[in-house]
């Protein structure tokens, strides 16, 4: 065999091992997807919910049923028999038809629904007083978010039932209840007295307090909007207008206190709380002259006797 057929071979071997190389790697990949997909479409069957099931209703069997579900995707905490799903329980959440129970959307065997079993663990649950005025006439509901207002007297020496200002309190914070209603769903206004608000301890303590120290107020927050940090306090000059005084004194007149009083209106500088003193006209003691009008006599001051 001559030099030029052995190098012709050789190459013809090489290239015969590298096109069995790529084919073997190509069947491989084949099938290791085949393998990938005969494992995502295998089935396991999870209990879902067969119709709408609201916030508190009890888990039955005619609202709940099993259903074959990929075994790649199936969620944390689903149930697998229906016996063990409906066992006493009801559900913490709204669930829409086709979701998979879950463990932690329904309550356990003692089917009780009770706030505190969806309260994160480092939340808890204050309830504030409201009216129709302080909540957001009426839609305020379970599930918004809503900032909390407190107005109160301005502490002080010399502090008037007047002087007021309002500070927020809280912000960005989740409406758990309105009265006795904590159903997500429910979001027809209505008028409630109390408010049920997830905070943390400290937000808690603050509501406590501001209970006690004034009025107060939900304002309602987009669910999308963060809370901006901190907010200032308003206080009556932030109203305009707190320059302006009515000052009311009486006026002399030969030495007795005229039937009449006066008004005047006083522009002072802005200073809640002090009301400057008018000047009082010194009390004339001298001889005074009366003239006669019509019949209606009017009196003068006579300063200069000649």
């Amino acid at each position: 065999m001559s030099r030029q057929s052995a190098i012709a071979l050789g190459v013809a071997v090489l290239i015969g091992l590298i096109a069995v190389y790529l084919a073997n790697a190509f069947f491989s990949g084949m099938q290791q997807r085949h393998e990938d997909v005969v494992k995502q479409t295998r089935l396991t069957k999870i209990v879902v919910a067969a119709q709408p099931i609201g916030f508190a209703a009890p888990l039955t069997n005619t609202n709940v049923e099993l259903v074959d579900w990929p075994a790649a995707s199936i969620p944390a905490g689903t149930f697998t028999s229906v016996a063990d799903a409906t066992k006493n329980r009801v559900a913490l959440q709204p669930i829409v038809a086709g979701e998979p129970i879950l463990g932690a959307r329904v309550s356990g065997t003692d089917g009780r629904a009770t706030l505190s079993v969806t309260l994160p663990r480092d939340k808890v649950a204050v309830a504030i007083p409201i009216n129709d005025v302080a909540g957001v006439g009426g839609f305020v509901r379970p599930g918004d978010i809503v900032d909390v207002m407190l107005t109160r007297q301005i502490p002080g020496v010399g502090s008037t039932p007047e002087d007021k200002m309002t500070v927020v309190v809280l912000q960005a914070v989740p409406v758990l209840a309105i009265d006795q209603v904590a159903d997500k769903d429910k979001t027809d206004p209505a008028l409630g007295k109390t408010a049920t608000l997830q905070v943390d301890t400290l937000g808690g303590q603050k509501l406590s307090l501001a209970r006690e120290l004034g009025t107060l107020t939900l304002a309602l927050r987009n669910i999308a909007t963060p809370a901006e940090g901190f907010a200032s306090v308003v206080t009556a000059r932030d109203l305009g207008g707190t320059g302006i005084r009515i000052a009311r004194g009486p006026m002399m007149s030969g030495g007795l206190i005229a039937q009449a009083m006066t008004t005047a209106a006083v522009r002072l500088p802005p200073l809640p709380g002090i009301m400057p003193k008018l000047p009082i006209a010194p009390r004339h003691t001298g001889p005074v002259m009366s003239i006669y009008r019509k019949g209606v006599p009017t009196e003068y001051e006579v300063n200069h006797v000649y």
